[in-house]
């Protein structure tokens, strides 16, 4: 395998003789932009923590208040920052997969550009209070519509690149990614239609329960299909690579996906439970959360199982430390997910910042790490280069893990406080506790805990980002990618 100068791979089909060469240029600028926004959507995250712990931090600024900021933390960490991480480990590892180079750098251009445009938009029109205020989908129509053209733009370069493979085989990463290309385009397509009044304001074609019953089949199902199924793909390709172990077991990775990719589907209406929609969608919902442990789990076990034969690397190697914790979150956050979504439970958890906790610890801990673990991967296999501080990635690593623990911990303790305060009444069948203001002077402690373990994360993030910039610029030592067979079952 050979790099040249244009950022540019060259390695050789098995079986054929003749080079295929692989674009990484496009790997490095979606790496570049998932390690920037990393920093920018985490950052606005402890601020809109500290206004929470310690209300004046606004400043009295609109532009800067809770309201304004957290549709732009959300929208930063999870199409910016998650975004650029799945189209990094999309492009690189297709490639590999698939023997081929992506089907048109032109696409692979605008695709980027394009991304990081609507981004920008973000950052600049939600601060202004310019939204259509829907959970994971705040953005005004016109910016919609530019998702729609560039989600197109990669669907036609993705699926382009798999026609054209040079090996028959499609690898279980590649059924994850396809999951993500197909489904979130049609869920932003059918929960964002709208009839445009002005540039910035739209009117929802659904009206009332409806418009609610799309909005959480798309909202719970953005997260199941873009913070869930591409980083399943990214775990059973760069896990595998890390570990120098094949998958554990393919059959039960090609098991995890189908019934991942049809239960996730059916358990939006779980978000409306206790609400008007008819028992049975609000059942149906419930029921399918709870199936949907057993694929989880049965995932979770197939990367944990993999790192058998060498569970004594992950002491001294902070990728595999990374990993780990990843999906050891991801099957705690799979087990609370369906826990939640019994009625019973909801009762006590809905509206309280146990939900908070619970978000987190699938985007903190999941994803957050799972995306740590593979960059810090890639900046020595993209950059042939040693890492310039190699300690910096244990110190972060160590970092990200305590402070995910006081964030959950603390949200999981406020959330049960809060919910058990609100079902306590006094013989009157009145709240004991009715003052607001109780409740909310409770919490201030537990804010506090959480903005310190938010902070503890983005330093950590902050670390990686300069450790990173330094590998990059300055000199060292080639070292060589290690090919490990990936698709052995």
């Amino acid at each position: 395998m050979a790099q040249t100068t244009s950022g540019t791979v060259a390695a050789a089909t098995p079986g054929t003789g003749v080079a295929t060469v692989y674009d990484d240029a496009i790997v490095k600028m979606f790496f570049t932009a998932a390690v920037g926004w990393a920093v920018v959507g985490m950052l606005v995250g402890v601020m809109i923590a500290l206004e929470l712990a310690w209300w004046p931090a606004n400043m009295g600024i609109p532009q800067i208040t809770f309201g304004r900021l957290r549709p732009l933390h959300t929208n930063a960490v999870i199409f910016a920052f998650a975004g650029n991480v799945c189209f990094t480990g999309i492009y690189h590892s297709m490639q590999r997969l698939l023997k081929t180079r992506m089907f048109s750098d032109v696409l692979s251009r605008i695709h980027f550009w394009g991304w990081q445009g609507i981004i920008v938009l973000a950052a600049v029109t939600l601060p202004m209070g310019m939204t259509q205020s829907k959970e994971y989908a705040e953005l005004i129509w016109p910016i919609d519509v530019l998702i729609a053209i560039v989600w197109v733009i990669f669907g036609v370069n993705f699926f382009g690149t798999i026609a054209r493979r040079k090996v028959k085989h499609l690898y279980v990463a590649i059924w994850f990614y396809m999951s993500f290309v197909i489904t979130i385009a049609v869920l932003h397509i059918v929960n964002n239609l709208a009839i445009p009044a002005t540039l910035t304001r739209s009117y929802p074609v659904y009206a009332g329960l409806t418009d609610a019953l799309v909005q959480w089949w798309y909202g719970h199902n953005a997260v199941g299909f873009f913070l869930t199924t591409p980083f399943l793909g990214l775990m059973y390709y760069y896990l595998p690579r890390a570990a120098e172990r094949p998958v554990y077991s393919y059959r039960l990775s090609i098991l995890h996906f189908w019934a991942l990719v049809f239960l996730y589907i059916w358990a939006g209406p779980h978000h409306l439970l206790y609400s008007a929609l008819p028992d049975w969608a609000q059942t149906l919902g419930m029921v399918f959360s709870i199936m949907l442990l057993a694929p989880s789990w049965g995932g979770m076990l197939n990367g944990l199982l993999t790192l058998k034969g060498a569970w004594d690397r992950v002491r001294t190697d902070p990728i595999l430390k990374f990993m780990v914790v990843a999906v050891s979150f991801y099957g705690m956050s799979t087990f609370e997910g369906p826990m939640m979504a019994i009625r019973s439970v909801n009762a006590l958890a809905h509206f309280t910042n146990w939900v908070i906790g619970h978000v987190h610890s699938g985007a903190l801990g999941w994803v957050g790490m799972m995306s740590f673990g593979m960059l810090y991967w890639l900046v020595q296999n993209l950059w042939k280069r040693p890492l310039a501080h190699p300690k910096w990635a244990n110190h972060h690593f160590w970092l990200a893990t305590i402070g995910i623990v006081l964030y959950t911990v603390s949200m999981w303790a406020a959330g049960l406080m809060e919910g058990l305060q609100w079902r306590a009444l006094n013989d009157a069948g009145q709240l004991a506790t009715p003052a607001f203001l109780d409740i909310t002077h409770r919490l201030n402690p537990f804010m506090w805990i959480r903005l310190t373990g938010g902070a503890m994360y983005l330093t950590g993030a902050v670390m990686m980002a300069i450790n990173f910039w330094q590998t990059i610029r300055g000199p060292g030592a080639e070292v060589s990618p290690t090919p490990v067979p990936v698709a052995a079952d």
